[in-house]
């Protein structure tokens, strides 16, 4: 066994309470630009999660935002010939709604359609919320679930609004000493009310950094919406692709080196970090986009080759990262290894890919965490935690 192996513990019911599995609403889908890897990533989850300790409830958020029971079928929610699934073809109903209640002494699911009477589905003990992106991952689905008094998985409401915005991240992250990139950020208002003046913000950034420089989404994930701009001819195509998905945008540097990235679990007394992972150049692919990590299926190294010193290096960075956001759960950790062997911090992700393929499972797993194992620990940490102020 390893060093992160251990038995987890079930939950024991009170006196008086009737023998029951813990129920587990796994909620996924959601309205950002991440709602497929979110399907995908959920069906990772249904497949893995032990059925006979776990009772659980499939809620699909579509992308218009309407709450969909779903069916139990995780085979139906992976990327097949390159077609990414989605909640509106998992949903039992065009139209039916699910509802959580907001009152914290009823944890009781309610499910409803046009024109018929309302069924309760039962309580909720814990809600696995697999959404990756703004209204799921971004502290607003844990703002609902702390007013519902529903204990959930992964980080609260302030780490969750942290770890999304990539802005007020690197703040917290250089306030606690961490080392962080060259950026800059254009807020909407700037490149609405005079966009010379926010061009020429990025162009004096470029001067003093260099290019190519990435342009990307301040509050988005999974390399969606990112460019790489070469030089001035595709700054406005870049800025414009970012908008897309978020109306403010960061812009940062180059950062020659390797990609290093690290996970973080809870356990019981305390975060740990994973054996940290390597992404190598993709060779079909200008940098780490959506295509190279969903798509095409690209290979990390795990373990990173690197020198034992670096390894606890990162391993320690990456829990300093954990705690100085206030993090909960879990966090993948990314960094960069410069060329003057320095570890640069270049974000965390509060709720991070569990594909098959994805970093985070493949580096516990090399760690001594199996799948099934990660998954359990998780709803077992949401388990102890009582939702309000802790």
């Amino acid at each position: 066994m390893s060093e992160n192996q251990s038995q987890s513990t079930g939950v024991a019911p009170t006196s008086g309470e009737a023998l029951r599995k813990p129920r587990v609403a796994v909620v996924f889908g959601g309205r950002s630009s991440e709602h497929a890897i979110s399907v995908v990533t959920a069906g990772a989850v249904l497949r893995a999660i032990d059925r006979s300790k776990y009772d659980v409830l499939p809620i699909g958020i579509t992308t218009d935002g309407r709450w969909a029971l779903t069916a139990d079928e995780p085979d139906r929610m992976a990327i097949a010939d390159r077609q990414l699934p989605s909640v509106a073809d998992l949903a039992e109903s065009a139209e039916g709604g699910v509802v959580l209640s907001v009152d914290p002494a009823n944890r009781e699911v309610v499910y409803s359609e046009p024109g018929s009477v309302p069924k309760a589905l039962g309580e909720v003990d814990v809600v696995f919320p697999m959404l990756h992106g703004p209204y799921g991952e971004d502290g607003t689905l844990q703002g609902l679930l702390e007013l519902s008094g529903i204990p959930y998985v992964g980080s609260g409401v302030l780490a969750s609004a942290v770890g999304q915005d990539k802005e007020y991240m690197k703040r917290v992250f250089i306030s606690f000493g961490l080392p962080v990139g060259p950026y800059e950020v254009i807020r909407p208002r700037e490149w609405v009310q005079d966009p010379s003046a926010a061009r020429k913000k990025i162009i004096d950034f470029a001067g003093e950094h260099g290019w190519p420089l990435f342009v990307k989404p301040a509050r988005a994930g999974s390399s969606i919406g990112i460019t790489k701009v070469d030089d001035l001819s595709g700054l406005d195509e870049a800025v414009e692709e970012a908008q897309r998905h978020d109306p403010k945008i960061i812009v940062e540097a180059l950062l020659r080196g390797r990609e290093i990235e690290c996970g973080v679990l809870e356990f019981e007394d305390g975060p740990r970090a994973s054996l940290p992972a390597e992404i190598p150049p993709v060779s079909a692919h200008d940098f780490y986009d959506f295509e190279a990590k969903y798509i095409d299926s690209a290979t990390g190294l795990v373990p990173a080759p690197l020198t034992d010193e670096q390894t606890a290096e990162v391993r320690r960075l990456a829990v300093d990262a954990f705690e100085a956001a206030s993090c909960e759960g879990l966090v993948r950790a990314d960094f960069f290894l410069t060329e003057d062997g320095e570890f640069v911090i270049n974000e965390i992700n509060t709720m991070p890919g569990f594909t098959p393929i994805s970093m985070f499972p493949r580096m516990w797993q090399e760690t001594g965490v199996g799948y099934a194992e990660l998954v359990d620990r998780l709803i077992q940490a949401a388990l102890r935690r009582s939702t309000g102020l802790r």
